[in-house]
């Protein structure tokens, strides 16, 4: 896991060849003013899913994990809060693992809490189960998955 103000994340672009496409996108002038919901950037290896929501608090944030791809989970306004564990610490499954979706959900309780405040982002690879949206007030995000292979 990586959280990162989104003018210090171009150093984590080695971490994988299609992040400086990511990041370029996030930087887009325009982004506020995007719809919700999917737009393409590299077919299925590379989309970004736009979403303004009302945070669910700590309480009803569930813990979620992917397979296929990583999330690079950027807010445009307001705060997310997010919570955190490493996927071999987590024994309730909640929802079985769906791989047309790529998702499956624990109801284990998040080990840690982290705010990614607006212009930063939290990138998420496999290993790290998460539980977005424990704000409690409205939030615009921007997740952008990208294939891992």
């Amino acid at each position: 896991m990586i959280l990162s103000p989104l003018s210090k994340a171009e150093r984590y672009s080695v971490y994988h060849r299609l992040f400086s496409q990511a990041l370029e996108f996030l930087r887009r002038s325009d982004l506020e003013g995007l719809a919700d919901g999917r737009h393409e950037i590299d077919d299925d290896r590379m989309f970004a899913i736009i979403a303004r929501d009302l945070g669910r608090g700590r309480g009803d944030a569930v813990l979620e994990y992917h397979r296929r791809y990583i999330d690079i989970q950027y807010v445009v306004s307001g705060f997310d809060l997010i919570g955190w564990s490493e996927l071999s610490e987590c024994r309730q499954p909640k929802v079985a693992y769906d791989d047309d979706r790529d998702v499956g959900f624990f109801s284990d309780r998040p080990s840690s809490w982290f705010r990614v405040p607006a212009g930063s982002l939290a990138i998420f690879f496999p290993e790290d189960v998460h539980a977005p949206l424990g704000t409690s007030g409205p939030v615009h995000k921007v997740v952008i998955k990208v294939a891992i292979s």
